[in-house]
């Protein structure tokens, strides 16, 4: 039974895929400080799968306690998630961003070649295809340029991984770059739970449903978009999850280096998302159209043909799917994990 070390594995993302990979048949352990991220996380996906997963509390920038999970364990692959990435944040701290993302990537790798780990899955995102490519994004496009120093992060990240692979030809790098997650897991018991005022448009949605929002501001309306309102490629985090388990399927059979987008290759629009959500669950979301906001392009969405031809991956939830879940995590977990 191959061993995978989730390197920010109490997050959202995280913790979903934790809950796919035990289902899977590997064993997990997990590596988080907690910082956007809760041990309730843990708990739960525990009892769901009613498996344990060993724990490391510690900062994975952190080079000498990371030492320690090496060392106690035999680590077959790592999938990093460790990073910090609000992205309007990330613009008011540009160097605690390069800091904390980059040197996570770096300390994993240092570890990784002491300990003969060969395989590495890195969470990158849709961020670094920029501004200047054509959507729908396809995998062999050269980066872009970002609008903001989290995505230039994942450029970095992305290029560190690459340059390390091609130094040790026995080191396998797979790279997702996923679109828009949201949605929550369907027993309702782990979602996303943001700190402080989501950044992200499914748990503001989420929040103004359950009473802890006033309104929803949706960002311009005046996009050359069919209603108006910026198009995104929505992704359901259990999907997106199940996308990392075919990953560490692959890399652990194959090894290599590879890029794989992980989204639905359909954009839904701002309004779309409100829409179903009120129809799906019969809530009213109180909203209002603001200005646009720096930074947003019209449209972003995949082509994801390459991950279910190599990978045997694609998605099987619909936006209802995803509307649906994430009302029922939220209504089941009003104030998230401090419910």
């Amino acid at each position: 039974m191959s061993t995978i070390l989730l390197a920010g594995g109490a997050g959202y993302i995280g913790s979903h895929t934790a809950v796919e990979l035990l289902n899977s048949g590997y064993d997990v352990i997990i590596a988080d400080n907690y910082s956007n991220s809760c041990p309730e996380a843990v708990r739960r996906v525990e009892e769901i799968t009613g498996q344990s997963v060993k724990v490391y509390e510690l900062d994975i920038k952190d080079s000498v306690k990371l030492e320690t999970v090496f060392s106690e364990n035999k680590i077959d692959a790592v999938i990093h998630f460790a990073g910090l990435k609000a992205v309007g944040e990330s613009v008011d701290k540009p160097v605690i961003y390069y800091r904390n993302n980059i040197d996570t990537t770096l300390s994993l790798l240092e570890c990784m070649t002491r300990y003969s780990v060969k395989n590495i899955i890195f969470s990158s995102s849709a961020t670094v295809y920029g501004e200047e490519n054509p959507v729908p994004y396809t995998e062999e496009m050269k980066r872009g340029t970002c609008t903001n120093p989290y995505g230039w992060t994942k450029v970095m990240m992305e290029q560190i991984l690459e340059d390390a692979a091609k130094a040790d030809k026995e080191l396998s790098v797979v790279l997702l770059r996923y679109f828009n997650p949201i949605g929550a897991h369907e027993s309702g018991r782990i979602g996303e739970d943001p700190q402080g005022i989501p950044n992200n448009l499914m748990p503001y949605v989420a929040q103004v449903a359950v009473g802890r929002r006033e309104k929803l501001t949706i960002f311009g309306n005046d996009y050359d978009t069919p209603d108006g309102t910026c198009r995104r490629d929505y992704i359901h985090v259990v999907d997106l999850a199940k996308g990392h388990v075919k990953a560490i399927d692959y890399i652990l059979r194959n090894g290599g280096a590879e890029i794989f987008n992980l989204g639905t290759g359909t954009p839904y629009s701002v309004t779309e998302i409100v829409d179903t959500f009120e129809k799906v669950n019969g809530i009213r979301i109180n909203h209002v159209y603001g200005p646009r906001r720096a930074g947003d392009l019209p449209e972003s969405y995949a082509n994801a043909d390459k991950a279910f031809k190599i990978l045997g991956w694609k998605t099987e939830k619909t936006l209802a799917d995803m509307c649906r879940d994430t009302w029922n995590w939220q209504k089941n977990n009003p104030q998230g994990y401090k419910s």
